[in-house]
C-alpha cells in the first residue's frame, strides 16, 4: 500500500523533470538560433561576406569572396618581411637583418621602463580602487559609486586614445606611454580586484570590526591578506600585457619600439618588422617564463603560510 502512495508521486515528478528538459532544450534551440542569427548579421555588417573583383594571371576579372581574395596578400606580406638568409653567409645576413640593434637595444630598454612603471602605477590605482568599488568592503554607497565609475571611465578609453591625450598634454615620450597603459591598467585590475574581494571570506573583517577596528583596520588586517596573492599574480601578468601595449602605443609617439615600428611601417622596411616582431616575442616569452615562476612561488608560500 505505501509503494501504491507514492507512485502517484514519483510520476508526477518524473513528468515535472521531463518538462523542464523539454524547456531546457527549447531555450538552448532558442539562444543558438538567436546566436546565429546575430553572428550572421555582425559578419554581414562586418563585410564578412563581401565579394571584391580579382585579376587572374589571365588578365580575366572576376569576383571572389574577400576571405579567398586577400589570403594571399597576407602570404606576400608575410614573405616581404623575411629576411634572405644563406648558410654560407649566415652571420652577415643576420647582422644585416639586425643592423640597428643599437637603437632597437635602447628603445627595448625605454619599453620595458615604460612596462614597469605603468605596471606598478597601474597595480597601485587599480588595488586602492578596488576596496571601495567592493559592496562588501564600501565604506558608503557614494564611494562604491565613484570608485566603479571612475575604473569604467579608465579601461573604456583605449589605451591608444588616453597615448594621444597625454602626448598632446605632455609632448611626445615614454611620460606619455606611462600615464597612457597606468591609467587603462588601473581601471582593468580594478575591476578584477573588486571582483576577488567580494568573494572574500568576511569572518575575518567582523572580528576585527568587533575588537574595535575601524574601516581601514579591517580592510589592513583582514582583507588585504586574503586578496594579495591574487593581487601579485594580476600585477605578473599585467606586466606582460603592458610590455606589448607598450610596444605598440609607441606608434602614436608614446616613446618605446612602437616608435620604430612606425617607421619601418612608413618607409616600407618589411625585414625590420620581423626584426622588432622578434625581439618582442622573445621579450614575452621570457617575461611569461619568468612571472609564472614567480606567480607559482609567491601563491605557493602563501598557501603555506
Amino acid at each position: 500500500m505505501p509503494t501504491l502512495a507514492i507512485a502517484p508521486h514519483v510520476a508526477e515528478f518524473d513528468r515535472g523533470v521531463a518538462a523542464f528538459r523539454r524547456r531546457q532544450r527549447l531555450h538552448w534551440r532558442l539562444g543558438g538560433l538567436a546566436f546565429l542569427v546575430v553572428f550572421a548579421l555582425c559578419a554581414e555588417l562586418g563585410d564578412f561576406f563581401a565579394r571584391v573583383p580579382v585579376t587572374l594571371p589571365d588578365g580575366r576579372r572576376v569576383d571572389r569572396w574577400i576571405i579567398l581574395a586577400g589570403l594571399p596578400r597576407l602570404d606576400e606580406y608575410v614573405a616581404r618581411t623575411l629576411p634572405t638568409l644563406r648558410w654560407e653567409s649566415l652571420g652577415a645576413d643576420v647582422a644585416d637583418w639586425f643592423w640597428a640593434w643599437r637603437r632597437w637595444a635602447a628603445l627595448w630598454v625605454e619599453t620595458m621602463l615604460i612596462a614597469f612603471m605603468a605596471t606598478v602605477f597601474g597595480v597601485v590605482g587599480g588595488f586602492l580602487l578596488s576596496l571601495p568599488a567592493a559592496r562588501n568592503l564600501a565604506p558608503n554607497a557614494w564611494a562604491l559609486w565613484l570608485s566603479r565609475r571612475a575604473l569604467e571611465v579608465a579601461r573604456t578609453v583605449p589605451e591608444l586614445v588616453w597615448a594621444l591625450i597625454f602626448v598632446y598634454c605632455f609632448s611626445v615620450g615614454p611620460l606619455a606611454g606611462v600615464l597612457a597603459i597606468a591609467l587603462h591598467g588601473a581601471g582593468a585590475l580594478g575591476k578584477l580586484c573588486s571582483e576577488v574581494n567580494e568573494n572574500i571570506d568576511m569572518g575575518p573583517l567582523d572580528g576585527v570590526a568587533a575588537a574595535g577596528g575601524d574601516w581601514f583596520d579591517r580592510v589592513r588586517y583582514a582583507a588585504v591578506p586574503q586578496i594579495l596573492p591574487n593581487i601579485i599574480s594580476y600585477a605578473l601578468i599585467r606586466f606582460e600585457f603592458n610590455v606589448r601595449s607598450s610596444s605598440i602605443i609607441g606608434y602614436v609617439g608614446a616613446g618605446g619600439l612602437g616608435q620604430e615600428l612606425r617607421v619601418a611601417m612608413t618607409l616600407q622596411e618589411y625585414t625590420d618588422l620581423s626584426a622588432l616582431f622578434l625581439i618582442i616575442f622573445a621579450t614575452v616569452i621570457a617575461i611569461d617564463f619568468v612571472s609564472e615562476k614567480l606567480r607559482h612561488e609567491v601563491i605557493g608560500r602563501e598557501s603555506f603560510g
